[in-house]
């Protein structure tokens, strides 16, 4: 069932094409990403969608009492409210009902239900109570518990008022009170933002089940490959629809130029030679009919415009003047946050040249306050911190609070390098896509993309060979963020970078580090090494778990029935034996951690033989560990058995 079409939607500017002929298809159970440049229209399409603003052209037609949930990026919810009065707001319908079936209840009690007006109160009681049934009256006390948790929300924080909340904390309840009110079609304008990947993965997991139609814009890979089955792009002012996750789209529209080029070649050699029979023939008597024909056939023919494929990419690329030495930065047992709040404390880290570490860990954590302490921006509150050999340092503030919004993008950057003509430094602004009299506009009236290219541009400029970056895909659209990808693994120096973009992060890091508030821990791999890792150690600790719970969960009277010696006998083994594997398998994973956090060590670092050794060791370990945990739960089994006899 269509809920919603677009017909011929434009927008305009004066003489300026925003976007024009426009065409989208939502139904009942869409699943749209809309995706494209920064700049080409797509908040502004959402608006029209969601009928805040009008189109110049065409028009949007809709099912009648459709409901719509429209959220814009970075909008906070503005509300006197605490938080559980805000989220119950989303269910007024439903405690409208159940206030009245309370009414009901007291009437009934009171009345002679054989009477007219005792039937008319039954009557009304069971249609509100299969309505209110219908709506998850029963439970919606329970979704509102669980939609809160999913945004890292608990119950300290239900009586707090809204206005006392961070901003991101703000947008995120705003994001939860939509989704709470269940509308048919949920619009949403870079949801991901202020999202920590375990909301990020969480959010896209209720999304799979929501019951409505959804149309999102984002430019997280991740979210979009998870979360939507069919993508509007937005490019030169009109639009294409694709169907499939935004990996299949890429697929999808990379053979379709390539079949675009085949026709227009295809063509075109035909174009040749009708027209090459024209020029050759015309004036032959005897041919001119023909040729004539021939002319005819090319002034009827209609001619495919020449193939244009992605529209133009900034040039980014990262240079060192001169390299550091192997040891880049050194933390030891530190401690970050402010004098009355730690943040995390036990922080270690040792940055080598030439590593891509990842920082991650929830929002709140302070990622970004330890790239400020790294920075002696903050001090730590404990622990010591050492800076290895001829280290120069670039950063890029997620805030862009480096950049000066009273001038021009080109004495941004001219004034920190008044030696530099001013030719190279608007060929350095051409590359990152501002040229011409772009280059004289105010800073301060940029996008957030188009600040975000100028923080990019001083950063290349600076020749850097330790970059501490926080954030840097915020405000970038998929294709800028896939330059500044591609830029950042050609990159000769270091990299210290917080990321929420799970495909960024997999693209770039050679190393993670969880931040928690009990310290930090390494993972010598990329971002699907470090969630294969997670995924294994919560199956380890639910398998150690298994026979405390079903030990625990023994009835008193099975513990008291009375077995055969040789029964009690046998599982009194069983016990000993499943004691002893459980041992054996905290000792192999307390080796293992030992064995990778030896790997880090300095000295063994440059000594290839003695990393292999290692890496054959924690091999055999992990393979001693398998073996150990096909026994254990074997003899789980065995005793579970034989105890439930």
């Amino acid at each position: 069932m269509i809920l919603l079409q677009g017909n011929q939607i434009a927008r305009l500017f004066g003489a300026e094409v925003l976007f024009e002929n426009i065409h989208i298809e939502v139904h009942s159970r869409s699943r749209i990403g809309l995706v494209g440049r920064n700049g080409v229209g797509k908040s502004t399409l959402l608006k029209i969608i969601a009928g805040l603003e009008a189109p110049d052209r065409g028009n949007i037609s809709k099912v009648k009492a459709l409901t719509m949930g429209y959220l814009a990026q970075n909008t906070g919810l503005d509300s006197s409210n605490t938080v559980w009065n805000e989220m119950l707001e989303s269910f007024h319908e439903v405690r409208n009902m159940e206030a009245r079936m309370r009414e009901l209840e007291v009437m009934i009690s009171t009345v002679d239900i054989s009477t007219g007006e005792g039937e008319r109160y039954l009557k009304e009681y069971d249609h509100l109570q299969h309505t209110f049934a219908e709506k998850n009256g029963y439970s919606y006390e329970n979704e509102i518990r669980s939609v809160l948790h999913g945004f890292k929300f608990d119950d300290s924080f239900y009586q707090q008022n809204i206005q006392s909340l961070s901003g991101g904390q703000q947008t995120r309840l705003a994001l939860a009170k939509m989704l709470l009110q269940q509308p048919d079609l949920l619009i949403l304008d870079e949801p991901t933002n202020h999202l920590d990947i375990e909301t990020l993965a969480w959010l896209e997991t209720y999304l799979l089940n929501y019951k409505g139609a959804l149309l999102i814009v984002s430019h997280d890979r991740y979210f979009l490959d998870k979360v939507v089955n069919e993508i509007y792009e937005i490019s030169r002012h009109k639009m294409t629809h694709y169907k499939g996750n935004y990996s299949r789209f890429l697929k999808l529209k990379e053979e379709q130029l390539a079949l675009d080029w085949k026709e227009f070649e295809k063509q075109q050699s035909e174009i040749n030679k009708l027209e090459d029979f024209v020029a050759r023939n015309l004036a032959r008597a005897s041919t001119t009919k023909r040729a004539q024909s021939r002319r005819k056939q090319l002034e009827k023919m209609t001619r495919l415009d020449r193939p244009q494929g992605s529209e133009k990419s900034a040039n980014i690329l990262f240079e060192i003047d001169q390299p550091s030495g192997n040891v880049v930065l050194q933390v030891e047992d530190a401690t970050i946050g402010y004098d009355e709040q730690p943040l995390a404390n036990h922080i270690a880290l040792d940055v080598r040249r030439k590593d891509a570490i990842a920082l991650v860990g929830p929002n709140g954590i302070g990622k970004s306050t330890l790239l400020r302490s790294i920075l002696k921006e903050i001090p730590f509150l404990e622990g010591e911190m050492r800076y290895g050999t001829n280290v120069s340092i670039g950063y890029y503030d997620q805030g862009q609070q480096q950049l000066n919004l009273s001038k021009s993008i080109l004495k941004e950057l001219w004034d920190e390098h008044p030696l530099s003509p001013e030719v190279d430094i608007r060929s350095i602004l051409g590359s990152f896509l501002f040229s011409g009299e772009d280059v004289e506009k105010t800073i301060g009236l940029l996008s957030g993309g188009e600040k975000a290219r100028v923080a990019l541009a001083k950063l290349a400029m600076n020749h850097e060979n330790f970059l501490v970056l926080d954030e840097p895909t915020n405000h970038l659209d998929i294709d800028s963020k896939e330059v500044l990808e591609n830029a950042l693994i050609d990159y000769e120096g270091t990299i210290l970078f917080v990321s929420h973009d799970r495909y960024f992060i997999n693209r770039i890091a050679t190393k993670v580090v969880e931040l928690s508030e009990n310290g930090s821990r390494l993972y010598l791999g990329d971002y699907d090494y470090y969630v294969e890792k997670k995924n294994e150690e919560a199956e380890l600790a639910a398998l150690l778990e298994k026979p405390e719970t079903a030990v625990a969960t023994f009835s008193e009277g099975k513990k008291n029935f009375q077995k055969s010696k040789e029964e009690q006998k046998l599982i009194r083994q069983l016990e000993r034996k499943i004691t002893q594997l459980e041992e054996d398998l905290a000792t192999i994973e307390e080796e293992i951690s030992q064995l990778e956090e030896k790997m880090t060590d300095p000295i063994i670092l440059n000594d290839h033989i003695e990393l292999l050794n290692l890496q054959k060791q924690i091999e055999e370990k992990e393979a001693q560990q398998l073996v150990d945990l096909e026994t254990w739960e074997t003899t789980s089994l065995e005793l579970e058995a034989l105890i439930g006899e």
